[in-house]
């Protein structure tokens, strides 16, 4: 059996972890200091750190490594090939969160990990949470991560949602791919050659899936309800049109703390706002 540097080491020591942090600087990741923590706090033996830490040296995302994320101040389980829940994310949840009733109906549409929707259902005390992906991995992940909270569904966008949810929905949450297809390979690896291409690739412009959203969406919505969607800076102005042209009432939040755009579209809610930045009204 080969010998690791760990082998002779207690996890606890301070020997260990720096020769974890080593190991993984040379491997390229910036965090290092970091994510050593965090493998020698998930490796119960020597022998189990060596192996997280020559996976995530291979270039496996960390949470895959680790088997969880942290999202909105709690770990979500995610499963290797399942979309890692992004922090700038967080935002979107936030604006939800202020927008939902009490006792919301929530649907979290390419719901990956079930991460947004169990986020955003607990905050708001929603009393119904329906969540839906066409990875068939992402929603055995997100059965784990929702439970008893509410439903998940197996296929694409709003098809295997019950019927009897059309007109009865709060608050639309749809973590849609945006990328563009020409820039998927422009990605980081951890995405590009771990993640789901469907979870990434928004087609040409990168805002096919949002189009194909935006277009169900007031059918599904409740009168005042909405659809809360990312987008990057530079699709922005496009992505208003398409909430427009679908007959949504449409604003944007833009927080540059973590750096994210966030477009809501409203059913029924009068003239559309101006842009936002970091949550206050401008303009």
């Amino acid at each position: 059996m080969p010998v690791h540097p760990f082998s002779s080491l207690s996890l606890s020591s301070s020997g260990a972890l720096s020769s974890t942090v080593v190991a993984l600087r040379r491997a390229g990741c910036v965090f290092a200091e970091d994510e050593a923590r965090l493998l020698h706090e998930a490796a119960p033996s020597p022998d189990e750190l060596a192996a997280l830490v020559e996976r995530r040296a291979a270039g496996l995302p960390l949470e895959h490594v680790l088997g969880w994320a942290e999202f909105h101040g709690r770990r979500f389980a995610v499963d290797t090939g399942v979309f890692v829940p992004r922090r700038r994310t967080e935002f979107l949840v936030a604006q939800a969160a202020a927008l939902a009733p009490r006792r919301a109906v929530v649907v979290d549409l390419c719901c990956g990990s079930g991460a947004l929707g169990v986020a955003l259902a607990t905050a708001s005390d929603a009393a119904e949470l329906h969540a839906c992906d066409v990875e068939p991995a992402a929603v055995r992940c997100a059965r784990r991560n929702v439970g008893d909270l509410g439903q998940v569904y197996e296929g694409d966008l709003f098809g295997p949602l019950p019927a009897g949810l059309c007109g009865r929905v709060d608050v639309l949450l749809a973590n849609v791919p945006y990328v563009p297809t020409d820039d998927v390979e422009l990605l980081p690896a951890e995405a590009r050659v771990h993640e789901p291409r469907v979870a990434l690739d928004g087609g040409g412009d990168g805002l096919d899936v949002m189009r194909r959203v935006a277009a169900e969406a007031p059918e599904w919505l409740a009168p005042g309800g909405s659809l809360l969607v990312e987008a990057s800076e530079r699709q922005r102005d496009t992505a208003v049109e398409v909430m427009r042209a679908a007959g949504l009432s449409t604003r944007v939040l833009v927080s540059e703390e973590w750096y994210a755009t966030v477009l809501v579209g409203t059913v029924g809610a009068g003239t559309a706002g101006k842009a936002t930045r970091s949550g206050s009204a401008s303009g």
